[in-house]
């Protein structure tokens, strides 16, 4: 078992930043990919970011691409979302996921373990 716990949510102005956190606790060794998907109102999950253990391997939604950045520390188990730039069309609930797989990191299905969510609401 996993347990991911998601932090720095917030309401922010169109074009400013947050950094959103996702600690991990438990089996590790099923984090070798954290990912971060986001669910807005009447949508569906979508993928956001993923990261490989090494961090040597990322991906990103063309949508983000250039605004966006994920890390992770090992070390505490954690993994970031730098978000810059931000949109209103980035309003959504953020998960963060993990996998003890390294494929299709940009589809929900290989994850095994999420948190419960953090908001994030971008105000124009």
């Amino acid at each position: 078992q996993v347990q991911l716990v998601e932090s720095g949510g917030g309401l922010v102005q169109a074009g400013g930043s947050l950094r959103l956190s996702c600690a991990a606790s438990g089996r590790t060794v099923s984090t070798n990919i954290m990912g971060w998907f986001r669910q807005a109102p009447g949508k569906e999950r979508e993928f956001v970011t993923a990261i490989t253990r090494s961090g040597g391997n990322t991906y990103y939604a063309d949508s983000v691409k250039g605004r966006f950045a994920i890390s992770r520390d090992n070390a505490k188990n954690t993994v970031y979302l730098q978000m810059n730039s931000l949109k209103p069309e980035d309003t959504a609930v953020y998960f963060c996921a993990s996998s003890p797989l390294i494929v299709n990191p940009t589809s929900a299905a290989v994850y095994h373990y999420w948190g419960q969510g953090t908001q994030v609401t971008v105000s124009s």
